[in-house]
């Protein structure tokens, strides 16, 4: 994770009381945060929160109902042009020209942008994205972690200080998202780049994320840092191993009503930290022996669901 709280910042995005309304229904309400110069901020919430919404009116795509939306110390609806000159985007679910091949596609995109020497950038972001052996595929004929692999290169074609991430590494399998995630953060490091993330995967944002804003029903509900939403939650997690007595086990946990899940003899028990030397004292009283035990304190995924159920 990036060293948010260390550096000199400089705001790059100011977002005050952003609202937008459709007819009857309220999609954003009185939003306000800042991106900081060289910071990953984790945009988070359930489905249907308001986070895509928001992100259409960061990239001009969407008009606000009311509120103002300024990069760089400049007024998005006043200096567009010149503002998203500076700014990207990328989604999994945004579509790609299915019929152009991969190179024609990078080709098109950069004419978006002033890039000086187009094709040495072109040529140093296919081999970035490991995209050399597909430069002649067409975009309808990519697997799904192939055309995420092009949207992301399409996103970082232009160097831009501000970039907007809708699920960047979903379909992609695990060595590639890790790879992505380094290339992200040494291109935050490299060139200062501010990222706005959404994403459902919380390992993912715990390890890139300086901060995270969580949303629901249009509204700012908490931001902080990953380690300080997670803290919030009191709940750990036992994890026991158990060689004998595992109906017992349940049978405490039962009456104790202590949540826990089973994967054969493995079982997992949620429970306030302070009670645990408490909880394994009435184990060993009830003769339960276990052949190993770990204890994994509260993630953002444990704050992510608790709120979720909340609301």
């Amino acid at each position: 994770m990036a060293n948010y709280g260390t550096m000199a910042f400089m705001t790059v995005l100011t977002v005050n009381k952003l609202n937008k309304r459709f007819n009857k229904f309220k999609a954003v309400s009185d939003i306000t945060f800042d991106l900081e110069e060289g910071e990953i901020l984790g945009f988070l919430g359930p489905n249907g929160a308001g986070k895509t919404t928001t992100i259409q009116m960061l990239l001009g795509v969407m008009t606000p109902t009311s509120g103002k939306i300024s990069y760089f110390g400049k007024e998005l609806s006043t200096d567009r042009e010149n503002i998203l000159e500076q700014v990207n985007f990328a989604s999994t679910y945004a579509s790609l020209p299915i019929n152009l091949r991969v190179n024609e596609t990078l080709d098109y995109i950069s004419y978006l942008y002033d890039i000086k020497d187009r094709k040495k950038r072109i040529k140093s972001i296919m081999t970035i994205f490991r995209l050399e052996n597909l430069l002649n595929k067409r975009i309808v004929d990519l697997s799904a972690g192939q055309k995420t692999r092009v949207t992301l290169a399409k996103a970082m074609i232009n160097y831009p200080r501000v970039l907007l991430l809708d699920e960047p590494t979903a379909s992609l399998d695990p060595e590639v998202a890790d790879y992505i995630h380094t290339f992200l953060l040494k291109e935050q490091k490299k060139f200062n780049t501010s990222i706005i993330l959404t994403s459902h995967n919380m390992a993912e944002v715990e390890k890139l994320c300086d901060r995270v804003i969580f949303i629901n029903h249009g509204k700012i509900i908490a931001n902080s840092t990953p380690d300080k939403l997670a803290k919030t939650i009191k709940t750990s997690h036992l994890e026991l191993f158990v060689s004998d007595g595992l109906k017992r086990l349940i049978k405490l946990c039962e009456a104790k009503k202590q949540l826990y899940r089973l994967d054969n003899r493995n079982i997992i028990i949620d429970i306030n930290e302070k009670q645990i030397p408490e909880f394994l004292k009435l184990i060993m009283e009830e003769k339960i022996y276990y052949d190993e035990i770990s204890i994994n304190k509260p993630t953002l995924e444990d704050y992510f669901l608790q709120m979720t159920k909340k609301l």
